[in-house]
C-alpha cells in the first residue's frame, strides 16, 4: 500500500506562513525555514512585547506626573503619598492625562491634597 502523505494540508501550512511572511526583507519571506523561524520569532516578541507596552506606558505616566508634580513643589512619591494618605483614588494613567492636557484640574487636586 503506498505512503499516504497529506500534501494539500503541508502545502496549505507553508502557504499561510509565507503570506504572512510577506514583506520581509531578502531570504526571510521565500524560503521556507528562513520564514518559518522568522515569523515564530516574530510572534515571540508580539507575546513579549505586549507585556512590555504595560510597563512602558506605566513608566511614561510615572515621569508625566513627576514632571506636574514637581512644578508645583512635590516630588512623585510625595504626591503619590499624599494621594494615599488623603483616600483620593485615582490612577496614574488619568493623572498623567491630566497633568498633560489640563494642567489646572491637575494643580486643583494638589491643592486639595496639601
Amino acid at each position: 500500500m503506498p505512503r499516504s502523505v497529506n500534501h494539500a494540508a503541508s502545502r496549505a501550512r507553508r502557504k499561510k506562513i509565507l503570506k504572512r511572511t510577506k514583506g520581509y526583507f531578502g531570504a526571510r519571506k521565500n524560503v521556507w525555514t528562513v520564514a518559518k523561524n522568522t515569523y515564530e520569532k516574530g510572534l515571540q516578541y508580539a507575546y513579549r512585547d505586549r507585556k512590555a507596552k504595560k510597563r512602558t506606558f506605566r513608566a511614561l505616566w510615572i515621569q508625566r506626573i513627576n514632571a506636574a508634580a514637581r512644578l508645583e513643589g512635590l516630588s512623585y512619591s510625595q504626591f503619590m503619598g499624599l494621594l494615599k494618605k488623603n483616600d483620593i483614588e485615582i490612577n496614574r494613567k488619568v493623572l498623567a492625562d491630566l497633568a498633560m492636557n489640563q494642567p489646572e484640574a491637575f494643580k486643583a487636586i494638589v491643592e486639595k491634597v496639601k
